[in-house]
């Protein structure tokens, strides 16, 4: 892992994730941690580039939708728990499930939009078991 996705790492981890946890709380009311696999994206520099925006952003997006009312942000507070995101090397790979309070989320952050789940799609995953 050069030097580049070294520095992208440690900001996503010190500064951009617990931002996104923080707007999360925001929206419903509790803190939701997310669970990388650094390892998938160690040598990724481009996938390390679009994970805020492919995933963070778009999982927030998604609660807003859902968290229109006291009823939504009850279901999300009790419902999620964990935000799993990996890294995949193409949109074959991509996979997105909700079980157990866990969203586990594997998009091909290097194709940008081309290998994300849209707002409506995480929306629509989370509502199937909320």
């Amino acid at each position: 892992m050069a030097l580049a996705e070294r520095r992208k790492i440690k900001e996503l981890q010190e500064e951009t994730l617990p931002a996104r946890e923080r707007e999360i709380e925001e929206i419903c009311g509790q803190s939701i941690p997310y669970a990388v696999d650094w390892d998938s994206l160690a040598d990724d520099g481009d996938g390390l580039n679009f994970l805020d925006n492919i995933s963070c952003h778009r999982l927030n997006m998604a609660l807003r939708m859902i968290c229109l009312d006291e009823m939504g942000k009850q279901a999300v507070r009790e419902g999620l728990r964990l935000i799993k995101l990996k890294n995949v090397a193409d949109t074959g790979a991509m996979a997105i499930r909700f079980e157990n309070g866990v969203l586990e989320m594997h998009c091909a952050y290097a194709l940008g939009t081309g290998g994300m789940f849209g707002d409506g799609e995480i929306r629509d995953v989370l509502l199937e078991k909320l």
